[in-house]
């Protein structure tokens, strides 16, 4: 009993363990996109405000 025990004991470790690095994962990409998608717009406003044209769709 005590093999299955730790064995269990393992399996859990492996999930938690994976559940977290999912976690800090999809956390970091989602801040990584963020940060590009605030630049992309930056970048944007940059542009168009330089045009003088204040109207997104010319």
């Amino acid at each position: 009993m005590e093999k299955s025990f730790t064995l269990l004991h393992t399996i859990a470790a492996a999930g938690a363990f994976s559940a977290i690095s999912f976690w800090y994962g999809f956390m970091f990409g989602r801040e990584s996109a963020r940060k590009e998608l605030g630049d992309l717009i930056e970048d944007l406003r940059r542009s168009s405000g330089t045009s003088g044209d204040s109207s997104p769709h010319s």
